[in-house]
């Protein structure tokens, strides 16, 4: 058996959820994005369907980080003392470029504060739940993905906050303190919801593992409905822009984040895998932060976020996936 294929094996062994996951990796990151993308045409067509559903966000975001904390065992964290360096070096690229290079953008293309804030926003939030779907895809290191992202998530009531008042506060009023608690109620408290059901229930929760892909997919393709509603009339002259502005972010993302493992030397599995823990974010969580804290028109970029990370994560796991891990 080729090591990248049984290092996958053990991962999965390890976690059952993963495996469930990636059976249907292929179906649904094809049908993920067009999913998100009628949902967006739907709510720029239909804002008035959408738009009064504005105050769920939060429990709607609820919801995707509980599916997340049900697919956690406690050896995904004990990867984590496994391998220190690589788990420190994600978590650092990821909070270090995304931010940075959110804030750099914002600047380069001269984005109106909301835009602003929501381009930095992104940028600051913890790895997006899919990311490590497409490290599997990518025949990268499986067990590093999960361990990022776990830990990201976990830290990112203090993090984000914390960075999004530094980057962004020039451009906006920034109530940190109300973030944190947000981020507490909306991820923390619900992804250690998951990870509790995952303890003690296991036979339920063993059944529902493989809908959870689709579940939360279906859940943030609601989310992007609805903040696509609420800007739905400034999307024609911000769409451009933002478009614009979300490639070239998630592509600064994945690319550092590649070459962050490099330089920390890395083997090529752990590489791509880095990759996708940089480049790709939890969308969902920027955009119910922006529609809490500041406007619908600073959650867009999450929303056209939601959709590219995953239609260019795919695309880069693809090509991965064809190129010996020999080559990086």
């Amino acid at each position: 058996m080729p090591e990248a294929t049984k290092s996958q094996s053990q991962t999965f062994s390890l976690n059952p959820a993963l495996a469930a996951e990636a059976k249907i990796a292929r179906i649904a990151v094809t049908v993920f994005p067009v999913l998100v993308v009628l949902a967006g045409v739907a709510g720029f067509l239909a804002p008035g369907a959408f738009k009064p559903m504005s105050p769920a966000v939060p429990y709607l975001l609820g919801v995707i980080m509980f599916c997340m904390g049900l697919t956690l065992t406690p050896p995904d964290f004990a990867a984590v003392a496994k391998r220190p360096w690589a788990v420190v070096l994600g978590i650092v690229a990821h909070y270090v470029i995304m931010p940075g290079a959110g804030w750099l953008i914002a600047v380069a293309l001269n984005l109106s504060p909301e835009l602003a804030v929501g381009v930095i926003l992104v940028g600051c939030a913890p790895s997006g739940t899919a990311s490590n779907v497409m490290a599997f895809l990518a025949k990268g290191d499986v067990a590093l993905s999960v361990a990022v992202a776990s830990v990201s998530t976990l830290l990112a009531p203090i993090v984000t906050p914390l960075l999004v008042l530094f980057l962004a506060g020039s451009y906006l009023r920034i109530d940190a303190g109300s973030m944190v608690l947000d981020i507490l109620k909306t991820v923390l408290i619900p992804v250690i919801a998951g990870l509790l059901a995952r303890l003690f229930l296991r036979r339920a929760v063993a059944k529902v593992l493989p809908v959870l892909p689709w579940a939360s997919a279906v859940v943030i393709s609601l989310i992007v409905a609805i903040v696509v509603a609420g800007s739905a009339a400034k999307l024609v002259a911000a769409g451009g822009i933002v478009f614009l502005a979300v490639v070239l972010h998630n592509g600064f993302g994945l690319g550092l984040g590649y070459l962050a493992g490099k330089l920390g030397r890395l083997d090529a599995r752990a590489r791509r895998a880095l990759a996708f823990e940089v480049g790709m974010q939890n969308s969902g969580l920027a955009a119910t932060l922006a529609t809490a804290h500041f406007s619908p028109l600073a959650a867009l970029p999450s929303a056209v976020f939601s959709l590219w990370h995953n239609v260019s994560g795919a695309v880069v796991a693809a090509w991965w996936a064809r190129r010996p891990l020999a080559e990086g």
